[in-house]
């Protein structure tokens, strides 16, 4: 075997061995991509919702569905989740949060209170489905999936 023949033989080998390389690593960033792509996806995605069942004094109407995600602000500021037209709502009002795999209500220290099925919500809760969350004069149902 002539030297050039082993130098073509080793040159071959070699960019096989990096396309290899390449390869595997385009493999591997792309999996982590769509793990990474599924996770966000999934924080987007809506887990229920809270129905309006009572709305007095204010101008969203009874029926009105809101959607509920992972992570839900209430209240009347406008970078709430949602934001609420109602004078007894706080300007972050109330937080609806998921977490280890149940869903919680937790009052962020307002004027007026959240109730939960009519009770005052002191520290962090967990609720389901069927619960009634107030907040100011509006009431919702909690809905989830």
């Amino acid at each position: 075997m002539t030297t050039e023949v082993l130098l073509l033989f080793l040159r071959v080998l070699a960019s096989a061995a990096l396309l290899a390389f390449v390869s595997a690593l385009f493999v591997v960033v792309w999996r982590e991509y769509r793990v990474a792509a599924d996770i966000a996806e999934d924080r987007r995605r809506q887990r229920g919702r809270l129905v309006v069942t009572r709305a007095n004094g204010s101008s969203i109407e009874v029926g009105t569905v809101f959607p509920l995600l992972p992570l839900t602000s209430i209240g009347r500021g406008p970078t709430n989740t949602i934001v609420l037209d109602d004078n007894f709502a706080s300007q972050e009002h109330a937080l609806v949060t998921r977490r280890g795999g149940q869903w919680w209500l937790e009052d962020r220290n307002s004027s007026n209170g959240t109730l939960l099925n009519g009770e005052l919500v002191r520290e962090p809760t967990v609720i389901s489905s069927g619960d009634l969350i107030g907040i100011g004069q509006i009431q919702f149902k909690l809905e989830l999936e």
